[in-house]
């Protein structure tokens, strides 16, 4: 299998909203990132994420979204390979955590200056 390597960890390569020019690049990875985000099963995957302070199994998501575990896992690869979650395999199955980092560098995405804002 070929990983685009361009589309892991997009979240790194992202730039502020607010910053007076943005590259291609970073326009591309920034969208990426909130296009990612743009289903709502995994912003339920964040939330979970976010509500626990120990990671959770993959098994966890399939009851808690009312979906097939093909589902789940491709949803989580999405999350994973943008930069938002960190998988960490223990035997026979994966357990997911937030990003921190990725999720402050998220926050910046948002923030605009307010002398551009008003």
């Amino acid at each position: 299998m070929l990983v685009d390597m361009k589309l892991i960890a997009a979240i790194d390569s992202c730039t502020p909203i607010g910053t007076q020019t943005m590259g291609d690049e970073a326009a591309a990875a920034t969208a990426r990132v909130f296009k990612t985000l743009g289903d709502p099963a995994r912003v339920k995957i964040v939330n979970v994420l976010a509500g626990s302070s120990e990671p959770v199994c993959a098994c966890e998501f399939i009851p808690a979204l009312g979906l097939t575990q093909a589902t789940v896992s491709h949803h989580l690869k999405k999350l994973t390979d943008v930069g938002l979650i960190e998988r960490e395999q223990r035997g026979k199955w994966a357990y997911f955590t937030l990003r921190p980092e990725a999720f402050a560098q998220l926050a910046g995405l948002v923030r605009i200056p307010e002398e551009v804002a008003a």
